[in-house]
């Protein structure tokens, strides 16, 4: 009587952690040449994680070269006017902008991080939160969006996590 009550107990319990794990959505669009101008811009990092945002790009941009886009430039750093780096994410995303829109260039790769860390308790499990978005510079529209969420075991890293995440993601990203 018990071994045919485990049997799809654990079958249960198997397929809800597997399910549970990550979550993502994206929205459809038509298809994005892979030779036009790109520019990565900053990811606002709304974590707790110092530079989540800048440890996403690094990520974000060799996954976008893997996808075969080449023309790719990266925005320049600028520095708080002190000589120090900027520490306002959305001040830096302003002013890539700005930049980018003077490059002439035809997409910007933009994005934000609500979670990058271990959860806390015995495990301490990593999670990461993440949305990328491709927006038209010469209008301003996003044209391209994505986001999602996923968590590892314990042994993971958060930054294979977020590889992972942002590999999926992207992966679905319409180029041509």
């Amino acid at each position: 009587m018990k071994a045919r009550l485990l049997l799809p107990a654990l079958v249960g319990l198997a397929t809800l952690a597997l399910s549970a794990c990550a979550v993502t959505d994206v929205h459809k669009t038509t298809q994005l040449p892979r030779d036009a101008t790109w520019t990565l811009l900053p990811m606002v990092n709304y974590a707790e994680a110092p530079q989540a945002g800048q440890r996403a790009e690094a990520i974000v941009d060799t996954l976008l070269r893997q996808r075969g886009i080449n023309d790719l430039v990266d925005y320049p750093s600028q520095d708080g006017g002190d000589g120090l780096p900027d520490l306002d994410d959305r001040h830096r995303l302003d002013s890539a902008m700005q930049w980018a829109r003077g490059t002439q260039r035809r997409y910007g790769v933009r994005g934000a991080v609500s979670e990058w860390g271990y959860k806390t308790g015995l495990d301490g499990e990593p999670a990461v939160g993440l949305s990328v978005e491709v927006v038209d510079l010469s209008t301003g529209q996003v044209v391209w969006a994505a986001s999602g969420a996923d968590s590892g075991w314990g042994y993971d890293s958060v930054s294979g996590v977020a590889q992972s995440l942002l590999s999926k993601l992207i992966a679905r990203m319409p180029l041509q």
